[in-house]
């Protein structure tokens, strides 16, 4: 009897001790039990194509809506920062800015209920746009000139759980496939003493929630996870993973055709449970993972190096998801656009879908050397009758090749725009010369003089609105030219 007694407790301490070490195992790393360093490898190259632009999403989450200190923050959830001036080399948190229309910014939270936005009728000959953006970078929808136009209009902003009906006042209804959404507005301005009429425009733009719209209570406000310190310079290494892990919480489930890398995701303990913990991993796989990242931005940096010779390139990597997918496998071939998505994010954070805006960059002059203005002068030249095919208005504008910033100038100019065509000087055969270089070309030529840093730089060609000739290729921008 006793020794029976010995056994059915050896047995209980037995199935007690499995559970234990279950658990442990599911716990304290026990996804990577199985998963060799060469697939945490393959999985993390892929993660981090996959998740780039997600995480410097959640940059300007940290900069603009949590870190009140931040010079770059703009407000809480749900709250419309506008700002009636144009943009200087002092604003750093995004890439390549844009100085033609003056910004509202916010991050919208649509999780517990959709957002009521409202607009006013514009003038006519005024380009303005809403643009909607999810935490993926998706453009996945307008409000503005060229798609609901220059009408006064109310529109209702909805996440993707929300199952409600269109209410009475509503214009139409535009749906994210995230609960997080970033918006950026852009208002043209004609010139600076434009600024005062921009500012009463940004005045009369409205954000509200749908219950406040309705005049009904309010539903429970929706949690978010804890949200780290932004630390710059994490995009590119092993620290990425942990905002990946946080924007995948965000996200809480896979988009189409995600599934089978959040599975390989989830061997990885990275996953919408938001419980990731680098340290924890064996020493070979936080290896795998380090290399991985490295062969995720190699992989995007030479996708890069092969396309940007292609001046229509932004209006086939920015876009919603249906118009991406498509781009990925008719333009390059591929079943994935993670990269497009990628290259975006990278170049040119939060530009615009093709409808509304391409940029045809310049990287390399006409002789496919890069761009350096310690050494050289350069001419931008628009044929007569070849300036930039536009619904709206074009400009050209300089960053710096180090920073992707604007440039410090002494004439404080950071582009040159068909707003000001009529202060600009016309060649005799009607053709239209920029200068692009360091030093002032002279008072007489000072107008058409676009100022480069004294080194390596970019050009960024914007075209609003531009016409069918411009997306198909019929019309191509002129060379970048050395004048020494």
């Amino acid at each position: 009897m006793r020794g029976a007694l010995i056994a059915r407790d050896l047995f209980k301490h037995g199935i007690v001790l499995a559970i234990v070490v279950l658990l442990s195992t599911v716990g304290c790393g026990g996804p990577t039990a199985s998963i060799t360093p060469e697939e945490a490898r393959a999985i993390a190259k892929e993660a981090y194509v996959y998740g780039y632009p997600m995480v410097m999403n959640y940059k300007t989450i940290y900069n603009y809506v949590i870190d009140t200190e931040n010079p770059e923050y703009k407000g809480p959830f749900n709250q419309l920062s506008c700002v009636a001036r144009l943009f200087t080399p002092e604003d750093k948190a995004v890439v390549t800015p844009n100085a033609d229309t003056p910004y509202c910014m916010l991050w919208m939270d649509l999780r517990a209920e959709p957002m009521v936005l409202t607009v006013p009728e514009m003038e006519p000959e005024r380009f303005y746009h809403f643009q909607l953006i999810d935490l993926y970078t998706h453009n996945f929808g307008y409000v503005g000139t060229l798609t609901t136009g220059n009408g006064a209009g109310t529109y209702l902003i909805a996440g993707p759980d929300w199952d409600g009906e269109k209410p009475e006042g509503i214009t139409g209804v535009i749906r994210s496939e995230t609960g997080l959404v970033f918006s950026i507005t852009r208002t043209q301005l004609f010139g600076p003493d434009d600024l005062a009429r921009v500012k009463e425009i940004q005045e009369s733009y409205d954000l509200q929630p749908l219950s406040a719209f309705l005049e009904t209570d309010a539903p429970p406000a929706a949690v978010l996870p804890d949200l780290p310190v932004w630390v710059e310079g994490a995009q590119f290494d092993d620290r990425f993973f942990g905002y990946l892990d946080l924007m995948m919480a965000l996200l809480e489930r896979p988009g189409d055709g995600e599934k089978q890398l959040w599975d390989g995701l989830a061997r990885l303990g990275i996953g919408p449970e938001n419980t990731f913990d680098f340290a924890a991993l064996p020493a070979e796989i936080q290896e795998a993972l380090k290399a991985g990242v490295q062969d995720g931005f190699a992989e995007i940096e030479e996708f890069i190096g092969e396309h940007t010779s292609d001046p229509l390139i932004s209006g086939k990597v920015l876009g919603t998801r249906e118009f991406l997918t498509a781009s990925a496998k008719t333009n390059y071939g591929l079943e994935n656009l993670s990269i497009l998505r990628s290259v975006a994010a990278h170049v040119g954070l939060y530009g615009n879908s093709a409808a509304e805006a391409i940029y045809p960059t310049y990287l390399a002059d006409a002789d496919q050397q890069p761009l350096d203005a310690s050494a050289n002068r350069y001419t931008v030249t628009f044929e007569a009758g070849e300036l930039p095919p536009v619904k709206a208005f074009w400009s050209l504008t300089m960053y710096d090749g180090k920073t992707q910033l604007f440039i410090d100038n002494p004439l404080d100019r950071y582009l040159l725009n068909s707003t000001t065509m009529d202060q600009l000087q016309l060649e005799k055969d009607g053709s239209l010369s920029l200068l692009v270089q360091k030093d002032s070309p002279g008072k007489a030529k000072q107008s058409n003089w676009l100022p480069a840093p004294d080194g390596p730089f970019y050009l960024v060609l914007r075209l609003y609105g531009p016409e069918e000739s411009a997306l198909e290729g019929e019309w191509t921008p002129p060379a970048v030219r050395r004048t020494d």
